[in-house]
C-alpha cells in the first residue's frame, strides 16, 4: 500500500567511525586514552585532558590515572597487558577491545576492572527503573548524540544531576563535551556510569527508535518545514486549506506510518494520541498495559490528528464532535484493519485507534487456557442444538477469540454457520461472515434478522449492544438455532442481571440460556529472560498457601530483555470462569 512505503532516505554510515588517527605527542608513561572520533558539539569540546587530569570532571566521582602496572595487576596474573605498548600507541584502539585478546575474558569482567579503575561504577542498565526513563529525559540527550557517543540518560537525580551511562571509562571528553551540550538544557551536572556498548546500544535502539528512523530525526525534519502556521488557533479557527496542507506535509507522513509501523511490530492492541495544555503524549497498549513512547512537541498535534483523520475518511475539519473512522492496511503480507475514534477534549481531540491483525492465528478451544474441567464442560456447551451461550468480561479481553475457537471447533460442512460483527475479526473459511455498517443503518438487530432468514444452523453476534438484538438472539434460539454473542459484565454471574436490566424477562432467559463464560486475560512470563524466583511469606500469604506447600514447586520471573520490551512478560493467557444453566441456576434466576 501506498501509505507505507518507504519514504525515508538510506541510512548513512554510522557517526563516529571514522579512521583511525595517529598521535606521535602520545605519551609513553600512563594510559593512551583511546576513544572513537566525537562529533562536534554545540559549544565544542576543549583539547584532550593530559593524563594527570583524567577523570577529573566525571560528575564528581572520585577518579585517578590509569597506569599499565595497575591495570596489568587487575588482569589475570600471566597474562599480558592490554594497554598500548609504545609501538602500538597510535592504534587508538580501545583497552576493553583488547580484553578477550589478552585475558580471554569477556568485555564486561574488562569493562569493570577499568571502571573500577578510573573511579566510575559499573553498572546493568537493567538494574535502573524504566519508570526513570521518560520522554523528558530522552529529550535532553537528541538520539544522535547518543548513537555518536555511546551514552544513555539513564535518571535525573532530585538535585537535576543527569546520571548517563558511558561505554569507555577512559574518555573523559565524552562527559566534558555533553556538560556543554547540556548547559542551556538546566542541567546542572552530569554523573557518569560504565555500561557496555551492546546494553547501551539496545537502549538507544528501544528507547529512541521508531521504525527505521528515530523519534529525533523526525522532530528535525519537521521543524525544517514551516508548518506551525495556523496550528494553534483557536477552536473552530484553523482554515480547512492548512489543515490539508499540513496533513500532506512529508515529515507528518512519515511519522504518522512510523508510528503505526512500530504499533504494529511491538503487537500493540491500542495507538492512543492525547493532548494537554503544553505537551502530546502517545502510548502504545501492549499485552494489556499502556507503555509510553517518546513525545513529539506539541506543535505536531494538529498536524498528527489530521493526517489520521484524512487517511481514514474523517472531516478534518470537525472538531467539535466524535467520530469514527477505518483503515485497512496491508503490512508485510499481513492484513490489519485500524479502528480509528476521536473525542474532543480540553486541549484538542484525543485519537484512539484499534489495531487487528485479520490473519491472527485462530485458536481451538484447547489452546485458550481452558482447565480440563472447563474444556470438557464448555465443548458439550457449543455442541447443543439451540440455545444461547454468552461469553463475557470487560473490552480487550480475548471474548471475540474464543467465540471464534469455539465456531471453528464445530465448523463442518454439516452446518451453516453465519457470524454479524462490527467488524469481522478473524476471517475463516466455510463461515459467511457480516460486516456492520452504522453508516447504511445495518446494525446488530437489523443483520441479525436478515440472517435468520438465511436458514442458519449457527449465529454469532458481535455483541448484544441493547435490547432489540438481545429479544432477537432470544427469538432465535426458541426457533432451533445456536447463538453465541458477548456481553460486557464483569462476572457470569452478573449477565443474568445485566439481561433483565435490558429488559428481557426471567423466564425467556431460563428457556434459552445454556451457559455463560467470563474471563480475563493475564500477562505471561518472557521465556526468554525468566528466571528462578523465590516468593516472600507475604506473597505467600496473599494467596492463601504456605511455602511448605509449594516446595515443590518452581516460580519464575522476567528479568527484562529486547523481545519483551524490558517488561519480563510477553504475551497472553485466558483465566475462565463456567457458569453452566442447570435446573437449580434457572430457579434462581425465576
Amino acid at each position: 500500500m501506498a501509505f507505507f512505503k518507504k519514504l525515508m532516505p538510506g541510512k548513512g554510515e554510522d557517526k563516529g567511525n571514522g579512521k583511525n588517527s595517529t598521535n606521535a605527542d602520545q605519551p609513553k608513561s600512563g594510559v593512551a586514552v583511546t576513544a572513537k572520533p566525537l562529533p562536534k558539539l554545540p559549544g565544542g569540546g576543549g583539547p584532550a585532558l593530559p593524563d594527570a587530569e583524567m577523570g577529573a570532571r566525571m560528575g564528581g566521582i572520585k577518579t585517578g590515572k590509569v597506569t599499565p602496572v595497575a591495570g596489568e595487576e587487575a588482569v589475570i596474573p600471566g597474562q599480558k597487558s592490554i594497554f598500548s605498548s609504545p609501538d602500538e600507541a597510535g592504534s587508538r584502539i580501545r583497552p576493553q577491545d583488547r580484553a578477550p585478546e589478552y585475558t580471554g575474558g569477556p568485555e564486561a569482567d574488562m569493562l569493570q576492572i577499568l571502571s573500577e579503575q578510573a573511579g566510575l561504577q559499573y553498572v546493568k542498565l537493567s538494574d535502573y527503573p524504566k519508570a526513570n526513563i521518560t520522554p523528558e529525559l530522552l529529550h535532553l540527550i537528541p538520539s544522535d548524540i547518543a548513537r555518536s557517543f555511546v551514552v544513555f540518560p539513564i535518571e535525573r537525580r532530585m538535585d537535576g544531576k543527569l546520571v548517563v551511562a558511558i561505554s569507555d571509562p577512559l574518555n573523559v571528553r565524552i562527559v566534558d563535551d555533553l556538560r556543554l551540550f547540556l548547559l542551556d538544557k538546566n542541567v546542572p551536572d552530569i554523573e557518569a556510569v560504565v555500561a557496555s556498548e551492546d546494553e547501551i546500544m539496545d537502549y538507544i535502539n528501544l528507547y529512541y527508535g521508531v521504525g527505521d528512523q528515530t523519534l529525533d530525526q523526525m522532530v528535525e525534519a519537521f521543524e525544517k518545514e514551516d508548518t506551525s502556521s495556523g496550528m494553534e488557533g483557536p477552536e473552530g479557527a484553523v482554515d480547512l486549506s492548512d489543515l490539508e496542507k499540513i496533513s500532506g506535509d512529508a515529515p507528518v507522513v512519515r511519522f504518522c506510518s512510523l508510528l503505526l509501523l512500530q504499533a504494529i511490530k511491538d503487537r500493540a492492541s491500542d495507538l492512543h494520541i492525547e493532548p494537554f495544555s503544553n505537551m502530546i503524549r502517545i502510548r502504545y497498549r501492549v499485552d494489556g498495559v499502556l507503555r509510553e513512547i517518546p513525545s513529539p512537541p506539541k506543535s505536531w498535534q494538529v498536524g498528527i490528528i489530521s493526517r489520521f483523520k484524512v487517511i481514514s475518511g474523517l472531516d478534518i475539519s470537525e472538531s467539535r464532535r466524535p467520530q469514527d473512522g477505518r483503515i485497512k492496511l496491508t503490512v508485510e503480507g499481513r492484513e490489519i484493519d485500524v479502528r480509528m475514534s476521536t473525542l474532543p477534549v480540553v486541549h484538542g481531540e484525543c485519537l484512539v485507534m484499534r489495531l487487528l491483525d485479520k490473519n491472527m492465528m485462530l485458536l481451538g478451544v484447547g489452546q485458550i487456557g481452558m482447565t480440563p474441567d472447563v474444556l470438557e464442560r464448555f465443548t458439550k456447551l457449543i455442541e447443543r442444538p439451540n440455545g444461547i451461550v454468552l461469553v463475557t468480561g470487560p473490552t480487550g479481553c480475548g471474548k471475540t477469540t474464543t467465540l471464534y475457537a469455539a465456531i471453528n471447533e464445530i465448523n463442518s460442512p454439516t452446518e451453516k454457520i453465519i457470524t454479524t460483527e462490527d467488524p469481522v475479526e478473524y476471517q475463516v473459511d466455510g463461515i459467511v461472515q457480516v460486516n456492520i455498517n452504522a453508516a447504511v443503518g445495518l446494525t446488530f438487530a437489523k443483520c441479525l434478522r436478515a440472517i435468520l432468514r438465511q436458514d442458519p444452523d449457527v449465529i454469532l453476534v458481535g455483541e448484544i449492544r441493547d435490547v432489540e438484538t438481545a429479544q432477537i438472539a432470544i427469538q432465535a434460539s426458541l426457533t432451533g438455532h445456536l447463538v453465541f454473542s458477548t456481553l460486557h459484565t464483569n462476572s457470569s454471574a452478573l449477565t443474568v442481571t445485566r439481561l433483565i436490566d435490558m429488559g428481557i424477562e426471567p423466564f425467556l432467559i431460563t428457556s434459552t440460556l445454556e451457559g455463560v463464560i467470563g474471563q480475563r486475560l493475564v500477562r505471561t512470563v518472557c521465556q526468554n529472560c525468566k528466571a528462578p524466583y523465590r516468593p516472600t511469606d507475604e506473597e505467600l500469604a496473599d494467596f492463601g498457601t504456605t511455602r511448605d506447600e509449594i516446595a515443590d514447586i518452581t516460580f519464575v520471573k522476567g528479568m527484562g530483555c529486547d523481545e519483551c520490551g524490558n517488561t519480563g512478560y510477553k504475551g497472553r493467557i485466558g483465566i475462565f470462569e463456567l457458569l453452566v444453566a442447570t435446573e437449580r441456576v434457572k430457579n434462581l434466576i425465576l
